[in-house]
């Protein structure tokens, strides 16, 4: 082995001594060092100051108790996390995540993707993550208000705008942030560039709603033009009926496209004139119901019980938009028989490593998380901009430069891909343009 295939595989097993109940997060790692190793090769100056076994500890971790009284006068606990894991070229930046499934292993798997992510998108901002296994689905406006005012009470502690600005994410959307603003604001008095997502009468961006949505279907639109191709007359399947789902199928019908699909936990809606993204929106945030309910409302829609990735119809576009790993190898293989040419990834990691590996060997392109779903925080970031200067812009001022935010990303990571040896590669290309900046901002501060 090399001297840089040495380094990784002796990094790694300290982390698997050190983590070894972190399975998320020891598989975002490993996604990680399969790409690195020609960059360590030209840099051995990476591996002389031991960049990698730091980059990869965060810089620190916060779990606390959350407790708050539910409508019937119990007091709950939950826990709640925060994870800063790289500050190198900025402030801390990343989602809170309020599901039954968060734990430290998920947040630092976020956390660490986050970094990448939020280097390629050019803008100063460093990575973290948090959240909560509180789940906000059933529950009343007024638990989700406590529940957010003592989670905020601690939070508070450790977050400010120069220091580390958290957003939403799964469970947390304007109703959330909200909430969790008017305690910090109660507690430390008004800054409004401490968290983003904010509703626009107190200091949030137009566009940071359909950010994540829209960036993803910039990022295809790059992806394809590098392959001569173009957006319009596609056929899509997108998984999930969040925020990001929403409005990618959104912009993709107004690109020219059609989105056969949406999904929700318990099944999926197939409409082959096309989803309608409004009746989605009015189900899914207006009413909080389920995707069922869809195939009740469009008569030329049906409604399936299960993963839509099990559903086989024709299609040009896969862009999973729900949760981690719901694309595994089985799985991987049926959208690339399916005649899929394109995987794009709306939500985090949800390709397995092996779904990864036959994306690869069928000539699938893959577009990584990190890169794909960069459009919220470059967003978010934006936000922050406007409130540093009190200024708002328009909708179309923050869509058009999340666009060139979204094609450069691209551009950085096939740029990055070709340097170093890997062709198509998406995935190398976006953690080496992304590892590239934040590693030489790491040297240039010295041991920290």
């Amino acid at each position: 082995m090399s001297e840089a295939e040495n380094y990784l595989a002796s990094v790694r097993e300290s982390l698997v001594k050190r983590d070894p109940q972190q399975p998320e997060f020891l598989e975002a790692v490993d996604n990680f060092f399969h790409t690195i190793t020609p960059v360590l090769d030209k840099h051995p100056e990476y591996i002389k100051a031991n960049l990698i076994e730091r980059l990869i500890e965060p810089e620190r971790a916060f779990q606390f108790r959350v407790p708050w009284v539910d409508d019937r006068g119990q007091v709950q606990v939950n826990r709640g996390f925060r994870v800063q894991f790289n500050g190198a070229i900025g402030p801390y930046k990343g989602g809170l995540r309020f599901h039954p499934s968060v734990n430290l292993s998920i947040v630092k798997f976020l956390g660490f993707e986050q970094v990448f992510k939020n280097s390629l998108t050019g803008l100063p901002i460093g990575g973290g993550k948090g959240g909560s296994d509180f789940n906000p689905k059933g529950r009343s406006d007024g638990e989700v208000m406590r529940f957010c005012q003592s989670f905020m009470t601690e939070l508070q502690r450790h977050i400010g705008p120069d220091i580390d600005v958290p957003a939403g994410d799964i469970g947390v959307g304007g109703r959330e942030i909200g909430y969790l603003y008017g305690q910090y604001r109660r507690l430390r008095g008004y800054q409004a560039g401490v968290l983003t997502g904010k509703g626009l009468s107190y200091g949030g961006s137009l566009a940071r709603t359909e950010a994540t949505g829209f960036g993803l279907l910039y990022y295809t639109q790059a992806l394809l033009a590098s392959q001569d191709e173009q957006l319009s007359g596609k056929k899509i399947k997108v998984s999930g009926t969040g925020n990001v789902a929403i409005y990618a199928i959104q912009k993709a019908a107004k690109l020219g496209a059609t989105v056969l699909t949406a999904s929700d936990s318990n099944g999926f809606v197939y409409d082959p004139n096309g989803i309608d993204y409004k009746v989605v929106q009015q189900i899914k945030e207006v009413e909080r119901g389920r995707i069922k309910d869809y195939a009740d409302r469009v008569e030329t829609a049906e409604y399936h019980e299960g993963s839509v990735w099990d559903f086989d119809v024709d299609y040009d576009i896969a862009l999973p938009c729900a949760t981690q790993n719901e694309i595994d190898g089985g799985r991987a293989a049926r959208i690339a028989q399916n005649g899929a040419a394109v995987v794009n990834c709306g939500s985090n990691m949800p390709c397995t490593p092996e779904a990864v590996e036959i994306f690869h060997s069928q000539k699938v392109l893959l577009g990584p998380a990190k890169a794909a779903n960069a459009g919220g925080v470059a967003v978010s970031a934006l936000e922050m901009s406007q409130n540093d200067e009190r200024l708002s812009w328009t909708f179309d001022e923050v869509d058009e430069r999340l666009q060139v935010i979204m094609h450069d990303i691209f551009a950085e990571s096939e740029k990055a891909a070709k340097e170093y040896g890997f062709g198509n590669d998406y995935l190398a290309g976006a953690n080496i343009a992304g590892f590239k900046k934040i590693a030489d901002a790491m040297l240039a501060q010295g041991v920290i």
